[in-house]
């Protein structure tokens, strides 16, 4: 199973962020919530950067807007996933080459739907 950075994960059960972390925690991966507020969500150590984040990383997906993604570009790189999940509302098209570029495939989808879906 894969260890996923959740980037804008929330302690607020009301969050897609969380339901994410929810769901990819029972779908048998190893969510791990990056956020600026809280120092631990669903029993997991929260990480204030992706760059923070110890480890080898397979996905990242993005819960914050392009307005709130300066820099985490340079930092998703550096953790070289296979993969970035821009969720609706998160797309930001102009950082997509510079990932493919680095190997990184970027994927505009719903992380929740592909689970569910049997696509993730």
């Amino acid at each position: 199973m894969e260890n996923v950075i959740v980037v804008g994960a929330s302690s607020n059960e009301e969050r897609y962020s969380n339901k994410a972390m929810k769901m990819l925690s029972d779908y048998g991966h190893t969510p791990i919530p990056v956020a600026p507020k809280d120092a631990e969500i669903l029993g997991r150590t929260v990480y204030a950067s992706v760059a923070a984040v110890p480890g080898p990383v397979d996905t990242v997906t993005l819960y914050v807007g392009p307005q709130r993604q300066e820099g985490l570009f340079e930092q998703i790189i550096g953790k070289a996933p296979r993969r970035v999940i821009f969720n609706p509302g998160t797309e930001n098209p102009g950082e997509y080459e510079r990932l493919r570029a680095a190997g990184i495939e970027p994927i505009e989808a719903c992380t929740l739907v592909l689970l569910r879906t049997g696509q993730f």
